[in-house]
Protein backbone atom coordinates (compact mmCIF):
# COMPACT_ATOMS: atom_id res chain seq x y z
CA UNK A 1 0.00 0.00 0.00
CA UNK A 2 1.41 3.39 -0.94
CA UNK A 3 2.06 6.04 1.67
CA UNK A 4 -0.66 8.15 0.07
CA UNK A 5 -3.26 5.38 0.35
CA UNK A 6 -2.27 4.62 3.95
CA UNK A 7 -2.61 8.28 4.88
CA UNK A 8 -5.97 8.52 3.13
CA UNK A 9 -7.13 5.45 5.05
CA UNK A 10 -6.12 6.99 8.41
CA UNK A 11 -7.91 10.22 7.52
CA UNK A 12 -11.06 8.29 6.65
CA UNK A 13 -10.98 6.26 9.86
CA UNK A 14 -10.81 9.45 11.96
CA UNK A 15 -13.58 11.02 9.89
CA UNK A 16 -15.80 7.96 10.36
CA UNK A 17 -15.24 8.14 14.13
CA UNK A 18 -16.16 11.83 14.11
CA UNK A 19 -19.23 11.27 11.91
CA UNK A 20 -20.46 8.40 14.10
CA UNK A 21 -20.09 10.58 17.22
CA UNK A 22 -22.03 13.42 15.57
CA UNK A 23 -24.80 11.05 14.49
CA UNK A 24 -25.05 9.47 17.95
CA UNK A 25 -25.09 12.90 19.56
CA UNK A 26 -27.87 13.97 17.22
CA UNK A 27 -29.94 10.83 17.64
CA UNK A 28 -29.84 11.12 21.43
CA UNK A 29 -31.44 14.56 21.27
CA UNK A 30 -34.72 13.18 19.86
CA UNK A 31 -35.78 11.03 22.86
CA UNK A 32 -34.48 13.53 25.43
CA UNK A 33 -37.50 13.32 27.77
CA UNK A 34 -37.27 9.54 27.99
CA UNK A 35 -33.48 9.55 28.34
CA UNK A 36 -33.55 11.95 31.28
CA UNK A 37 -36.28 9.89 32.99
CA UNK A 38 -34.15 6.79 32.44
CA UNK A 39 -31.03 8.57 33.79
CA UNK A 40 -32.89 9.75 36.88
CA UNK A 41 -34.25 6.23 37.53
CA UNK A 42 -30.78 4.74 37.11
CA UNK A 43 -29.02 7.33 39.28
CA UNK A 44 -31.63 7.21 42.06
CA UNK A 45 -31.73 3.41 42.26
CA UNK A 46 -30.78 1.88 45.64
CA UNK A 47 -27.53 0.54 44.13
CA UNK A 48 -26.40 3.98 42.92
CA UNK A 49 -23.95 5.99 45.02
CA UNK A 50 -24.87 9.22 43.20
CA UNK A 51 -27.51 10.64 45.59
CA UNK A 52 -25.17 10.22 48.55
CA UNK A 53 -21.85 11.16 46.97
CA UNK A 54 -22.87 13.63 44.24
CA UNK A 55 -26.14 15.19 45.44
CA UNK A 56 -25.73 18.21 43.16
CA UNK A 57 -25.80 15.93 40.11
CA UNK A 58 -28.90 14.16 41.41
CA UNK A 59 -30.63 17.49 42.10
CA UNK A 60 -29.75 18.73 38.62
CA UNK A 61 -31.01 15.58 36.87
CA UNK A 62 -34.27 15.79 38.86
CA UNK A 63 -34.65 19.48 37.99
CA UNK A 64 -34.04 18.78 34.29
CA UNK A 65 -36.47 15.84 34.31
CA UNK A 66 -39.14 17.96 36.00
CA UNK A 67 -38.67 20.75 33.47
CA UNK A 68 -38.74 18.39 30.50
CA UNK A 69 -41.84 16.62 31.83
CA UNK A 70 -43.64 19.95 32.22
CA UNK A 71 -42.57 21.09 28.77
CA UNK A 72 -43.60 17.76 27.28
CA UNK A 73 -47.01 17.89 28.96
CA UNK A 74 -47.87 21.60 28.78
CA UNK A 75 -45.70 23.00 25.97
CA UNK A 76 -44.45 20.18 23.71
CA UNK A 77 -43.58 22.70 20.99
CA UNK A 78 -40.64 23.84 23.14
CA UNK A 79 -39.06 20.41 22.68
CA UNK A 80 -39.19 20.99 18.92
CA UNK A 81 -35.98 22.95 19.51
CA UNK A 82 -34.20 19.75 20.55
CA UNK A 83 -35.50 18.09 17.39
CA UNK A 84 -33.80 20.83 15.39
CA UNK A 85 -30.65 20.37 17.47
CA UNK A 86 -30.68 16.68 16.56
CA UNK A 87 -31.29 17.48 12.89
CA UNK A 88 -28.39 19.95 12.88
CA UNK A 89 -26.03 17.27 14.19
CA UNK A 90 -27.15 14.88 11.46
CA UNK A 91 -26.76 17.51 8.73
CA UNK A 92 -23.30 18.47 9.95
CA UNK A 93 -22.36 14.77 9.97
CA UNK A 94 -23.41 14.53 6.30
CA UNK A 95 -21.15 17.49 5.47
CA UNK A 96 -18.14 15.44 6.59
CA UNK A 97 -18.75 13.03 3.73
CA UNK A 98 -17.04 15.68 1.54
CA UNK A 99 -13.66 15.33 3.29
CA UNK A 100 -14.16 11.56 3.37
CA UNK A 101 -14.40 11.53 -0.43
CA UNK A 102 -11.77 14.16 -1.18
CA UNK A 103 -9.94 15.37 1.92
CA UNK A 104 -7.64 17.89 0.26
CA UNK A 105 -10.40 19.59 -1.69
CA UNK A 106 -12.80 19.63 1.28
CA UNK A 107 -10.41 20.52 4.11
CA UNK A 108 -12.60 23.57 4.69
CA UNK A 109 -15.29 21.31 6.20
CA UNK A 110 -12.78 20.06 8.77
CA UNK A 111 -11.74 23.64 9.54
CA UNK A 112 -15.42 24.62 9.83
CA UNK A 113 -15.85 21.79 12.36
CA UNK A 114 -12.85 23.06 14.31
CA UNK A 115 -14.37 26.55 14.45
CA UNK A 116 -17.68 25.07 15.60
CA UNK A 117 -15.89 23.14 18.36
CA UNK A 118 -14.17 26.35 19.50
CA UNK A 119 -17.53 28.15 19.45
CA UNK A 120 -18.97 25.74 22.02
CA UNK A 121 -16.83 27.29 24.75
CA UNK A 122 -18.08 30.91 24.57
CA UNK A 123 -21.63 29.65 23.98
CA UNK A 124 -21.53 27.60 27.19
CA UNK A 125 -19.85 30.39 29.15
CA UNK A 126 -22.35 33.03 28.00
CA UNK A 127 -25.62 31.11 27.66
CA UNK A 128 -25.06 28.76 30.60
CA UNK A 129 -25.42 31.46 33.25
CA UNK A 130 -28.26 33.12 31.33
CA UNK A 131 -30.19 29.81 31.31
CA UNK A 132 -29.31 29.04 34.95
CA UNK A 133 -27.11 26.06 34.03
CA UNK A 134 -24.68 25.00 36.79
CA UNK A 135 -21.10 25.86 35.90
CA UNK A 136 -19.97 22.24 36.26
CA UNK A 137 -22.56 21.27 33.62
CA UNK A 138 -21.26 24.01 31.32
CA UNK A 139 -17.80 22.46 31.73
CA UNK A 140 -19.26 19.15 30.54
CA UNK A 141 -20.78 20.96 27.55
CA UNK A 142 -17.46 22.64 26.78
CA UNK A 143 -15.72 19.26 26.86
CA UNK A 144 -17.62 18.32 23.68
CA UNK A 145 -15.77 21.12 21.89
CA UNK A 146 -12.45 20.21 23.45
CA UNK A 147 -12.74 16.49 22.71
CA UNK A 148 -14.43 17.10 19.35
CA UNK A 149 -11.58 19.22 18.05
CA UNK A 150 -8.96 16.53 18.75
CA UNK A 151 -9.87 14.19 15.87
CA UNK A 152 -10.36 17.20 13.61
CA UNK A 153 -6.87 18.50 14.41
CA UNK A 154 -5.46 15.07 13.61
CA UNK A 155 -7.45 14.91 10.36
CA UNK A 156 -6.38 18.41 9.31
CA UNK A 157 -2.71 17.62 9.97
CA UNK A 158 -2.98 14.40 7.99
CA UNK A 159 -4.76 16.17 5.13
CA UNK A 160 -1.89 18.67 4.95
CA UNK A 161 0.55 15.71 4.83
CA UNK A 162 -1.53 14.13 2.07
CA UNK A 163 -1.57 17.38 0.13
CA UNK A 164 2.23 17.58 0.30
CA UNK A 165 2.74 14.05 -1.06
CA UNK A 166 3.31 13.55 -4.77
CA UNK A 167 0.33 11.99 -6.55
CA UNK A 168 0.41 8.24 -7.14
CA UNK A 169 1.36 7.49 -10.72
CA UNK A 170 -1.70 6.85 -12.88
CA UNK A 171 -2.26 3.21 -13.81
CA UNK A 172 -1.28 2.29 -17.35
CA UNK A 173 -3.91 0.80 -19.64
CA UNK A 174 -2.87 -2.69 -18.49
CA UNK A 175 -3.59 -1.82 -14.83
CA UNK A 176 0.02 -1.40 -13.66
CA UNK A 177 1.44 1.98 -12.72
CA UNK A 178 2.96 3.86 -15.61
CA UNK A 179 6.73 4.22 -15.47
CA UNK A 180 7.97 7.64 -14.54
CA UNK A 181 10.44 9.03 -17.03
Amino acid sequence: MSERRALLRRIRVWLVVFIVCLVLSGLTAFPLVHEVRWAEDLLSSPASPVPEHVPALMDWITRVRTGLDRADTDHPFVLYGTDWLAFAHLVIAVAFYGPYRDPVRNIWVVEFGMIACAGIIPLALICGPIRDIPFWWSVIDMSFGVFGVIPLLIVRRRIKELEALPADPAPAPGGTPASVA
